[in-house]
């Protein structure tokens, strides 16, 4: 990270840490510098950065959020800070022609990345996640050696709810859970629903 990135990062972790606190608990998946695909609830703009000021340094270090590219492109200062800072891995939210919307996580992952994935796709309007899509299954079968942890973010979406564009100080925290991994043979529409489960499950952590 330059050293004008690694001034911002601080910043914004300073500030995220005094609006939201950013507190991490680890349930049954202690903080370890392995490659991970963390996989959460969305319902903000705000979740990328909240996981990513949750992880202690040696994890931010070698995570990288996935962010639409679409919104964290459409100006200057955001394409600057979440590549500088997040260095994150850009997706299209639509398919466009024969291209594979996995293919930047694939080279992230091919790379020993680890990743902040949302398999929502786009951010929900019910405390529930919506039903997951298949990207996280078609990375889970491709690379059954990373990690999978399920994640589950506390209160973000009244930190900068939806259309909002100046957050809001609450208390937040996130809760890493126990590993989850694909079975062998497991049909992708019972992965995705127990993924999500998962997830849902540490809501009351």
């Amino acid at each position: 990270m330059r050293p004008a990135a690694s001034a911002v990062g601080y910043f914004l972790l300073g500030l995220v840490r005094l609006l939201t606190g950013a507190q991490a608990r680890w349930h049954g998946c202690p903080p370890k510098a392995e490659q991970r695909i963390y996989f959460a609830n969305h319902q903000s703009h705000a979740d990328l950065v909240l996981i990513w000021a949750a992880l202690p340094q040696e994890l931010r270090s070698i995570t990288r959020p996935i962010a639409a590219k679409d919104y964290w492109t459409a100006s200057p200062l955001k394409r600057w800070i979440t590549t500088e800072v997040f260095n994150a891995v850009y997706v299209e939210r639509e398919r466009k022609g024969d291209e594979d919307p996995l293919a930047p996580l694939i080279a992230a992952l091919e790379s020993g990345d680890s990743l902040i994935l949302f398999p929502e796709g786009t951010r929900g309007h019910e405390e529930d996640p919506q039903p997951f899509k298949s990207g996280l299954y078609n990375l889970a079968q491709r690379f059954p050696e990373v990690v999978l942890v399920p994640t589950w973010i506390h209160n973000v979406q009244r930190v900068m709810p939806k259309g909002e564009v100046v957050p809001v100080p609450v208390l937040c925290s996130v809760t890493f859970g126990e590993p989850i991994r694909l079975g062998a043979d497991e049909p992708r529409a019972d992965f995705l629903t127990r993924a999500r489960a998962a997830v849902i499950a540490l809501r009351d952590i």
